[in-house]
């Protein structure tokens, strides 16, 4: 019976100290994609990549069918 009682109690002692993980993992994760968005964003609008797409979109445009 003592055995019981001492796995639940440590269970919830468990429990209850990972309850925070979950919001800091959220917030680290949304930080990541912040910062993943920002280079993505500074790499498609540099002059190099933007005629890349620029070219590729003007090809598929005038694709003959």
């Amino acid at each position: 019976m003592v055995k019981r009682w001492w796995a639940r109690r440590r269970a919830a002692l468990r429990a209850r100290a990972e309850a925070g993980m979950a919001t800091a993992e959220y917030a680290i994760g949304t930080i990541a994609a912040c910062a993943f968005a920002a280079v993505l964003y500074k790499v498609v609008t540099s002059g190099t990549v933007s005629a890349a797409l620029h070219k590729v979109i003007e090809k598929a445009l005038d694709a003959q069918f």
